[in-house]
């Protein structure tokens, strides 16, 4: 009961639950898969292969252990550094994690800026005056944010810009940010402009909403009676207090970008830790996979204690209670 009543306590606890159910499941579904690393690595060649050298191969990557055995011995070694190896790349798990998370984190914080640029204003427009022109536009954005599909937005804009601008900087190697920015830049534009755009529908609609909420207040006829500029109102009133249903959709979107943005990584070549669950699943490595997932289940299970905080900030509510 203590720990039930203890927020920061209770917050631990259920971050530990989340975990440890993520790494169950990931792990029962990689075994579910047909075929193992070992088929997968050879081909066609895998049945070529000797019981012996098999038993021999089982035994190298652990296969030949109970499923149980197999996870608490994956667990055990995540909680000392060990995230495993990656036979095809020839490195550490955690080195890949670490050269591939902040690729991912600069795509989604690119695309949440994007998408904020786009959703917050349209949405308030489409507020400011419902069943108007303007409000038609808005809805008509937000639907074919969700309604498009990532894949096919992504692709024809790769093929437009290439074709008809000769503009494709994902074709060469990819450059981080410290070693090329300029490169960098222009290499995330089309990656955070697609997912953005997705991102905008659900951000457009959530704004729309809360502030034709906040609106109907008394405290908002008050304010414009008093004189309060337009402008001011906006931002300063209405917007300042509808803005707990949009930071609590913001983070979720941030949260579903450090792991959902696979396909879009896929094709614009963008090395992030998304394409390297992908490459993992295609060759069966279960190291890469569970401990890259549990990576990002752990920053998803933070990006949401962040938005709790957020909301401390914002809202004196919040703060009393």
């Amino acid at each position: 009961m203590r720990l039930l009543r203890n927020r920061p306590l209770r917050r631990v606890a259920e971050t530990i639950g989340i975990l440890f159910g993520v790494a169950v499941v990931v792990f029962v579904m990689l075994r579910a898969l047909p075929g193992d690393q070992i088929t997968a690595g050879l081909g066609t060649e895998a049945a070529a292969l000797t019981p012996a050298q098999r038993q021999a191969l089982e035994q190298y990557y652990g296969l030949d252990q109970p499923l149980v055995t197999q996870f608490f011995s994956w667990l055990g070694n995540m909680f000392t550094g060990n995230f495993g190896y990656s036979a095809r790349s020839q490195q550490s798990v955690l080195g890949l994690t670490l050269n591939a998370l902040p690729v991912t984190f600069e795509l989604a914080v690119l695309s949440i800026v994007l998408a904020l640029l786009i959703g917050v204003p349209l949405g308030m427009l489409a507020a400011s005056r419902t069943n108007s022109a303007r409000d038609a536009a808005g809805q008509v954005v937000s639907l074919a944010g969700l309604s498009i599909p990532a894949f096919l937005l992504a692709t024809t804009l790769l093929s437009i810009f290439a074709a008809s601008f000769g503009f494709n900087p994902n074709g060469q190697g990819f450059a981080t940010l410290f070693e090329d920015p300029l490169l960098n830049l222009q290499q995330m534009l089309l990656p955070a402009l697609v997912l953005g755009f997705g991102i905008a529908a659900p951000i457009l609609r959530t704004t729309r909403t809360a502030v034709l909420e906040v609106r109907s207040n008394d405290f908002v006829r008050t304010a414009r009676a008093k004189g309060v500029p337009e402008r001011r109102l906006q931002v300063r009133h209405v917007l300042g207090n509808a803005l707990v249903p949009i930071v609590t959709m913001t983070g979720l979107q941030f949260g579903y970008l450090l792991g959902g943005a696979v396909v879009v990584e896929q094709i614009f070549s963008v090395p992030g830790i998304g394409r390297q669950v992908l490459l993992g699943i295609q060759q069966k490595e279960y190291a890469v996979v569970q401990s890259t997932v549990l990576v990002i289940a752990l920053a998803f299970v933070l990006v949401n204690l962040l938005t709790d905080l957020l909301y401390r900030v914002i809202d004196p509510r919040v703060r009393a209670s």
